[in-house]
């Protein structure tokens, strides 16, 4: 669950406000660090040029620019589209220690890093959830 009781995100909400704003899955995720299943997700193979923004508050989070196919099953980006849109943080849940991804302004749980992205790049793979994201396509 995401924790935000110190009021260090500038967009925040009550749990019943979340509840009421997103669905049911969109609310799993990015509220209960829930994960979407492999392969399912709206963007996992979209090539739509745009900008991917936070489901929740609709901050820029990653580039179609930067996105690559990584066969992961979940839509993988190589960079953000800005420092500070993001947020990292240890992950220790379900016997690993992982780095977890969440939205700089909301709080709201986006998926994971990895050091396996390309090594032409930044050789970093953020591995989002779909439903964590809303595409802004280009015109």
């Amino acid at each position: 669950m995401v924790d935000n009781k110190a009021g260090t995100y500038k967009v925040t909400k009550s749990e019943e406000q979340w509840r009421e704003e997103l669905t049911p899955q969109e609310y799993a995720v990015l509220r209960q660090a829930a994960t979407e299943r492999p392969f399912t997700g709206e963007y996992v193979d979209t090539e739509t040029p745009g900008v991917y923004r936070c489901a929740a508050c609709a901050t820029p989070l990653f580039s179609s620019e930067t996105k690559f196919h990584s066969g992961s099953g979940w839509p993988s980006f190589w960079d953000v589209i800005e420092e500070g849109n993001v947020e990292l943080k240890q992950d220790t849940s379900h016997g690993m220690t992982r780095t977890e991804v969440v939205c700089g302004t909301c709080g709201g749980h986006l998926g994971h890093v990895f050091n396996d992205g390309p090594r032409d790049q930044t050789g970093l793979r953020y591995c989002i959830n779909s439903v964590a994201l809303k595409l802004d396509a280009e015109e």
